[in-house]
């Protein structure tokens, strides 16, 4: 048994990030300003899109992309049930009615078959969910989509460096991206909203910031205009500039980090090769670039009474930490109550939510660290 315990997720801070911190903090200007603005231009180059607009948090970045594409009451938006609740929150809370899609038992990923399956006449957005750092196969979703008329955002939560087909999720179409402190980069909270619409990035920009005419941090005055003015009633979105100098200090190894958590999760998958009762993720049978924000597995034993949240159970007696991502949404006790029709209808994503488990995985970890881990999982199975 570990004497430490391992948590499933650590941020990756140096001393070098909490210095540039400090001195964003010396400089007389912590709020949104040339960090910012430095960490956009280095996130759209990272990922090839035309724009990137830094927001508070993707939860922020989903809220003012839906306020943008004008989702109302009674509207439809289609999104896959096993995902964050945020997403399903904003719909709700704009009025709209969420229509969930069952996902592929072994990726946890949606496809445009199920998806065109729930098209209506009142649907106006799709949203689909790249999981724990792979990528949802994309071309039928954008090609559904444009025969339809249907707006798309891709929730790019988990998919910092994670590449589609040899192109790097962001830079097509509309995506969003969180900086949350597991992700696989960090600003403590934070998130990004690429596109490739002038028209979009020009009112993401200011329903980020009160709906000023301007950015909270114009680039051609240094600061804030004092003619700016409210065009449209906004948000409070915006990103500190303490917060943005994290992100882009991280963005300075984030090819690294993904490395080790590649190396982590292969070492992973040969160490759980002959555990039956772990299943791992399967890899998407289309090209992808692999960005390991998580370590999946599904917990299949029923011996001994055993089961997904017993397994927790035991493990973190063993000082080894596990996460749920997640549980799904219309299980939800709120969604539960709204959406009663919803239960049963989604078989692959209840079989996942009753069974889904994420190891720890995190770039400072090593692969003695994966030993103890899959050691623990076998004592744990065999009691």
């Amino acid at each position: 048994m570990r004497k430490d315990f391992l948590p499933f997720s650590r941020p990756s801070i140096t001393e070098a990030d909490i210095a540039s911190v400090a001195d964003v903090l010396r400089s007389g200007w912590i709020t949104t300003g040339p960090k910012n603005a430095e960490l956009e231009d280095r996130f759209r180059a990272f990922t090839g899109c035309r724009a990137a607009t830094c927001v508070s948090s993707a939860t922020g970045g989903m809220h003012i992309a839906m306020k943008a594409l004008g989702i109302d009451p009674g509207d439809e938006v289609i999104t896959p049930s096993m995902t964050w609740v945020s997403t399903v929150n904003l719909i709700v809370l704009a009025g709209a009615t969420p229509v969930f899609v069952d996902v592929d038992r072994d990726t946890l990923m949606v496809s445009a078959d199920r998806i065109e399956a729930k098209i209506t006449d009142r649907t106006r957005l799709i949203i689909p969910v790249h999981f724990a750092g792979a990528a949802v196969d994309m071309d039928p979703i954008r090609g559904l989509a444009d025969r339809h008329g249907l707006s798309l955002i891709e929730d790019a939560a988990h998919a910092i460096g994670t590449e589609y087909k040899g192109v790097r999720v962001g830079r097509t179409g509309t995506s969003i991206f969180s900086f949350h402190p597991i992700k696989n980069i960090t600003t403590g909270e934070g998130g990004m909203v690429c596109c490739d619409d002038p028209i979009f990035e020009e009112r993401i920009r200011r329903l980020k910031f009160h709906g000023l005419g301007v950015d909270a941090y114009d680039r051609r005055t240094q600061g804030r205009s004092p003619q700016a003015e409210v065009i449209e009633p906004g948000f409070k979105y915006n990103l500190p500039d303490i917060l943005a100098v994290l992100g882009l200090r991280q963005m300075n190894r984030v090819d690294a980090m993904n490395a080790k958590r590649t190396l982590l999760a292969e070492y992973y998958r040969e160490k759980l090769r002959d555990v039956d009762e772990i299943r791992p993720l399967a890899l998407p049978e289309y090209s992808v670039k692999h960005a390991w924000h998580l370590f999946i597995v599904r917990v299949a034993s029923t011996a001994n009474g055993m089961n997904r949240d017993r397994f927790m159970t035991a493990l973190k007696a063993l000082n080894i930490g596990t996460g749920i991502h997640f549980r799904a949404a219309h299980l939800q006790a709120f969604y539960r109550k709204t959406f009663p029709e919803v239960a049963g209808t989604l078989p692959d994503t209840e079989w996942n939510s009753r069974r889904i488990c994420s190891l720890p995985l995190f770039p400072d970890m090593t692969l003695e660290d994966v030993d103890d881990v899959v050691d623990a999982i076998k004592k744990v199975l065999i009691q």
